[in-house]
């Protein structure tokens, strides 16, 4: 099965990682050359992969995407398992770090968590096959192709995989506002460490919830309660990056 990835930074990391396979690039005839778009022809010209000058108005069956005049039609992603992460961790010399998302939905969301996630340096990011965003083009696009870096794994079972982590010495700690939580600042984020974060508006569902070794919460001093899932999520992956650096 093939997918159409748009826009010039999805486009570009996609390439750059090069674990998909690559069919076809596109490029509207009012594409200025800059640095990311000679990066794209460079790359393409290193796969040898057929590059087409188009009218602009060909990529018009994308609809209203910010295709920003490159399309590149690619094979599915490469998805992985959560041993895929842990073994990665192990290559790098450092505890676990990874992300687990349930029933992140709105693809803005999950492209900006995955971008963070990339950006600190997360060994994997773990997503519900069922009811739950997957990785597709829209999610490429928002995550600035971050995700094509990422080791993502898609499970059936959210809780019985937090049950595997538990069992390999992996502290699960859930992000919700709740009473007993700990502020997000006071708890020791590490060590080998899986950041559990709830979907939009219904956070984490009870039975993830109760599987998680302890609960984080963000402080909040404004007139509304909470967050929204990218941002807060995010917050706290910085500040486990921070202590993650602290105790190297």
């Amino acid at each position: 099965m093939r997918e159409t990835l748009y826009g010039r930074n999805g486009v570009y990391e996609s390439l750059r990682a090069g674990r998909r396979q690559f069919f076809h690039l596109a490029l509207a005839d009012t594409v200025r050359a800059t640095d990311v778009v000679s990066g794209i022809l460079a790359l393409a010209e290193g796969a040898n992969l057929p590059v087409e000058r188009v009218p602009r108005r060909r990529l018009s069956w994308l609809g209203d995407v910010n295709h920003q005049g490159i399309v590149l039609e690619a094979g599915e992603y490469p998805y992985a398992t959560v041993d895929e992460m842990l073994v990665a961790a192990r290559q790098r010399g450092e505890p676990p770090f990874l992300l687990l998302l349930d029933l992140i939905q709105d693809p803005q969301n999950l492209g900006s968590l995955l971008r963070t996630a990339e950006g600190v340096g997360v060994h994997g990011v773990v997503i519900q096959k069922r009811r739950a965003a997957g990785v597709t083009p829209a999610v490429v696009h928002a995550s600035a192709g971050a995700v094509e870096h990422l080791l993502v794994a898609q499970v059936t079972s959210l809780p019985e995989t937090i049950k595997g982590l538990q069992a390999q010495d992996v502290w699960v700690v859930g992000l919700e506002a709740v009473r007993g939580a700990r502020r997000y600042d006071r708890a020791d984020l590490g060590g080998p460490l899986a950041l559990v974060v709830g979907s939009e508006g219904q956070g984490l569902r009870r039975l993830v919830r109760e599987r998680c070794d302890f609960l984080l919460q963000l402080p909040m001093r404004g007139q509304v309660t909470s967050l929204n899932a990218a941002v807060a999520g995010s917050v706290v992956l910085y500040e486990a990056l921070r202590q993650r650096d602290a105790a190297r």
